[in-house]
């Protein structure tokens, strides 16, 4: 399997040709537009992290390579992000991922389960692409100019993490014994954390145009992951989801510790640079 060498170019927007900021906008907006941004930006930073740390680790070299592509195509949506989210408050993305507590953080709790073995890691990714690929699509056409921008770009990206992660899946789904239970295994410990990126909990009225409600996602996603999996012959988890909430600040028990782990050096050495 490739890393990302069939990967398209992205198109060139960075934190720093985000020009348009919120301030501009009126003060009720530009905060509504804002912590939107924001929880998009929560939901990318923490995954990264997580992707991260198989960085060495994985089971061969060439998907080293390719989750460590993943998790920088991640981290770059972050800071496109938080980068946008923060020009409403005076803060640098720096700021929002550095300086808040878990409290404050404001991602999908599925983006801070732990990687577990390679099967979790992939059902995880799964789950996240798929809603990721139904986000970013219509979000691409988001009345806000930089929101579109932000998406049209990363739908690119995640298009091709969907497209690895599905291969995985079928691979592991196919192969052994062994790899057909821990596929299995993945998919039911992460998919309780599934029905959470569908919440309308974190988008108001007043963004209708802009921001992208979770739930007209729901049935595309769950259509695509069920196909998926049924494809590499396992089954689509029956399990009660779980309660979620992590838009509004509340996490599981293993947000904490990502997070000493993320924040310890800028903590340190508050506004150094290098």
């Amino acid at each position: 399997m490739s890393g990302h060498s069939n990967r398209p170019i992205s198109t060139a927007i960075t934190p720093e040709s985000i020009s348009l900021t919120l301030s501009d906008a009126d003060a009720a907006a530009s905060d509504a537009v804002a912590r939107y941004a924001l929880g998009l930006g929560d939901d990318a930073l923490v995954l990264a992290q997580r992707l991260g740390e198989w960085v060495t680790n994985a089971p061969e070299l060439e998907e080293d390579v390719a989750l460590a592509n993943i998790a920088l195509d991640q981290l770059g949506h972050a800071r496109n992000l938080l980068t946008y989210a923060g020009s409403a408050w005076g803060q640098s993305e720096d700021d929002l991922a550095y300086l808040r507590g878990e409290a404050e953080f404001t991602n999908r709790q599925l983006f801070e389960q732990p990687n577990g073995d390679f099967a979790q890691t992939i059902a995880r990714q799964l789950i996240a692409s798929a809603y990721f690929i139904g986000l970013y699509r219509a979000l691409s056409a988001s009345a806000d100019p930089t929101l579109s921008a932000i998406a049209a770009k990363a739908l690119k990206e995640v298009d091709y993490h969907l497209d690895h992660s599905a291969q995985w899946l079928l691979r592991l789904g196919q192969g052994t014994a062994e790899s057909h239970r821990r596929m299995q295994r993945g998919l039911e410990r992460m998919w309780v954390f599934a029905d959470e990126l569908f919440d309308d909990d974190s988008v108001p009225g007043e963004l209708a145009g802009i921001a992208v409600s979770p739930s007209a996602l729901r049935e595309d996603a769950y259509a695509l992951l069920t196909r998926l999996i049924t494809e590499a012959g396992l089954t689509v988890p029956t399990a009660p989801f779980a309660r979620g909430g992590g838009r509004s600040g509340a996490h599981t028990e293993y947000l904490g510790p990502l997070l000493a782990e993320m924040q310890v050096l800028a903590r340190a050495h508050p506004g150094a640079s290098w």
